[in-house]
């Protein structure tokens, strides 16, 4: 999907710098055209020399390092095809603004890693070096993996540059939590490689769900004991949020119905949080009824407590306790039973052995249109892989992180007839 796509990669300076080598080679694997903008500070991480190493195209470091560079000896055209201008073999003239000739070639820019100084100054239209001056007249689509200290991250004038940048249209991915440079734990990692890959993938993908308007579930539910105890699972919500992600980042309207401890959204999507599986039932009873699909990736509780209690139940109480479950309602074989059923019904089926058999069975049982098999072995992991199955297809999708994954779900929901 990335091939013949021009992506421009402007590079920050923190210790991330590093990882975005990978990302560069992911992009050209994947059949993109990819230059670097290197502010100074990225420099002193990582030389220019790498990313020319990497992508076979100069790297830009300097505002006005541009004039007499070669774009691509081998050809006489500028960079805008426009060979009119052109005063030699593939080199910019002064008169050509080197810097917006690089905005025009681009299909879309990816900043990595975006620091707390290059947000700010993006933020607030400085046009000091050469990565900012671009992305000033940039019009092009903008994805933002930002990378930093967790302090900084959190800090109220980060925040308010992330917003202001979102309120332009660009698009953030991460950071991801984890253990940072300086040692501390928290938010502040840069997205790995793949994850901004497959980002970029859906921006520059077609809108082809523009006008559709698509309801996912995702996450676990609690289902109460007590007034402290509940009966859960692992399910992170992960993959249902990538997915919704996806989708909107295609054009489709979204609805993502989520149980406890489902992470937030970068992407302006409606949300709905629910907490047990009653609760996510309604919802999605309420809100799926005539969508164009309906993604059922929530890892339900299968069974709820029959008589739950509402004040916490004390150990010394009693020596032993026997405790009555009462099964909860199947909520995919309900959407898809629906009078107004959604155009699509697609289904997850967590196992832990004999995953193909048992989701070809539930594709039948439940009445859905495809249904993705999966390892229980994946809960609450940033990895996933399994089985695509619908009732004329059956494919692999191999182990990658769960954006990937999620990425080649979304083109195979586009493709089922």
């Amino acid at each position: 999907m990335l091939s013949g796509k021009r992506i421009l990669i402007g590079i920050g300076g923190g210790i991330a710098v590093y990882r975005v080598a990978e990302l560069a080679r992911l992009l050209i694997k994947a059949g993109a055209e990819v230059r670097c903008v290197m502010t100074t500070s990225a420099c002193a991480f990582v030389t220019p020399l790498t990313f020319e190493a990497l992508t076979g195209n100069e790297v830009y470091t300097q505002l006005f390092d541009l004039t007499g560079k070669s774009d691509n000896p081998a050809e006489d055209t500028d960079w805008t095809d426009e060979s009119s201008h052109n005063t030699g073999r593939g080199r910019i003239a002064e008169h050509q603004m080197g810097h917006i000739q690089l905005a025009r070639w681009a299909d879309a820019v990816i900043i990595a890693p975006a620091t707390a100084n290059l947000l700010a100054r993006l933020a607030h239209g400085f046009a000091d070096d050469l990565l900012s001056t671009i992305m000033l007249v940039n019009d092009k689509p903008v994805l933002i993996a930002p990378a930093m200290n967790r302090s900084m991250w959190d800090a109220e004038a980060t925040q308010r540059n992330i917003a202001c940048l979102k309120q332009r249209g660009m698009v953030m991915i991460g950071p991801e939590s984890g253990t940072l440079a300086c040692g501390e734990q928290g938010a502040g990692r840069l997205a790995e490689p793949l994850t901004i890959k497959a980002a970029v993938t859906a921006l520059l993908s077609e809108q082809s769900l523009k006008g559709q308007r698509w309801v996912i579930n995702t996450g676990p539910t609690h289902e109460a004991w007590d007034g402290v105890r509940i009966l859960s699972n692992r399910a992170s919500g992960k993959l249902g949020l990538l997915l919704a992600e996806q989708a909107h980042m295609r054009g489709a309207d979204v609805l993502l119905i989520a149980g406890p401890g489902t992470p937030s959204t970068d992407f302006n999507i409606a949300r709905i949080d629910i907490e047990s599986a009653q609760q996510m039932l309604t919802a999605c009873t309420q809100h799926a009824a005539g969508a164009d699909l309906f993604i059922g990736t929530a890892a339900v509780s299968d069974f709820r407590f029959t008589d739950p209690q509402m004040e916490k139940l004390k150990r010394g109480d009693s020596a032993s306790m026997n405790v009555a479950l009462t099964a909860n309602p199947d909520i995919i074989a309900s959407i898809a039973a629906l009078q107004n059923r959604p155009k699509k019904v697609i289904a997850f089926a967590a196992e832990s052995s004999n995953h193909i058999a048992y989701a070809k069975r539930k594709l039948v049982s439940k009445n859905v249109d495809a249904i993705i098999a999966n390892d229980i072995s994946n809960m609450g992991s940033d990895q996933a892989n399994g089985w695509w199955i619908s009732a004329d297809n059956e494919e692999t999708i191999e182990s990658s992180t769960k954006a990937a994954f999620a990425a080649m779900i979304i083109q195979h929901i586009t493709e089922l007839a």
